[in-house]
């Protein structure tokens, strides 16, 4: 019981990291996304900052929270999978009483990637639409640019959305309840489930690169091997573990955004799988867009699991459960 009662703190201290980590810097992970959408030659934004700004003017503060609703709602259980398959692989991997070679580190954290995509898969997916919603509306009018005067003259009735010079039709708000139900009714479940492989692909090397590498760099902070790291070296370790391995999974991102954009701009490419799309990005766009949003990821990465390690190190979920009913029920 006092087993099931450490992966219950383990599990508050996740979900309450997810939640405060995705509302800090959600913002950053849409401009990611609208980014890695972006093709040669049809540029809405110049860069993370440049996209946050137009965001703002043209859908208000709350754009830049377009599908945070998604990922608040499904970043505990998936961070739960993550950490409670990542226990578990360790747990049975160092059954002989010694510590893990790095190479059981990176089964164990192989595992947990694989175990979590039954979550991260439909969580993009609908995320991926609600954020990508204002680039496509901003693309659809980017013809239509024309100065404030000329266009109150051409057309009275588009005059009244414009801003800064340039015409954008509030996206047509949907919500991911609708996107869901539309997938499931056309597609079935596998609607949900597009861009597995891809998940797959980025997820699995990530967790085998972070798991093992944070690891490591907290066991340097250690002024004993019985102690725990300092503070602060929990959360610089889970920064600097959490920006490298995004950094090295991102190609891998934007071959599954790009396949989990249902809706495409003009003159954008579809592609049949992870294979047709890798070839099409290298063909039209070169290598260097298999880097498109890299910094933003690892913006967006470094501190969501700083904060994990916070959480663990403060000990949020311990403190809630030793203040609650639950506490009686342990040995």
């Amino acid at each position: 019981l006092s087993n099931s009662l450490c992966f219950l703190s383990k599990l508050i201290n996740g979900g309450i990291a997810g939640i405060v980590g995705v509302t800090c810097v959600f913002p950053i992970d849409l401009a990611k996304t609208r980014l890695q959408n972006q093709r040669r030659g049809q540029q809405v934004y110049k860069s993370m900052m440049d996209c946050l700004v137009k965001t703002v003017r043209s859908e208000g503060y709350f754009g830049m929270y377009r599908g945070a609703a998604v990922n608040l709602t499904l970043v505990t259980p998936e961070k739960a999978i993550k950490l409670a398959a990542n226990d578990f692989f360790r747990h049975h991997l160092a059954k002989d009483g010694k510590g893990l070679t790095v190479f059981k580190e990176m089964l164990a954290g192989c595992g947990a990637g694989m175990c979590q995509v039954i979550v991260t898969t439909p969580m993009e997916m609908l995320k991926i639409q609600l954020q990508d919603a204002g680039r496509l509306a901003v693309q659809q009018q980017k013809p239509v640019m024309m100065t404030p005067t000329k266009l109150v003259a051409t057309n009275a009735v588009l005059s009244r959305s414009y801003n800064s010079g340039m015409v954008i039709s509030a996206p047509r708000a949907v919500s991911a309840t609708q996107i869901a139900k539309e997938l499931l009714q056309t597609q079935g479940i596998q609607g949900l489930y597009k861009g597995l492989g891809a998940t797959l692909m980025r997820d699995v090397p990530f967790s085998i690169v972070y798991f093992p590498l944070f690891a490591n760099l907290n066991r340097l902070g250690k002024p004993s091997p019985e102690a725990s790291s300092p503070f602060y070296w929990a959360f610089l370790s889970g920064c600097a573990a959490g920006s490298t391995a995004a950094v090295a999974v991102n190609p891998c991102d934007v071959v599954k955004t790009r396949l989990q954009s249902l809706n495409k701009g003009a003159s954008e490419e579809t592609y049949s799988g992870v294979v047709d799309c890798v070839s099409k990005i290298m063909q039209k766009e070169g290598p260097s867009a298999f880097l498109k949003g890299a910094s933003c990821r690892a913006l967006v990465i470094a501190p969501l699991f700083g904060i994990v390690q916070v959480m663990y190190f403060v000990g949020v979920g311990e403190y809630i459960l030793d203040n609650s009913p639950l506490r009686l029920l342990g040995p």
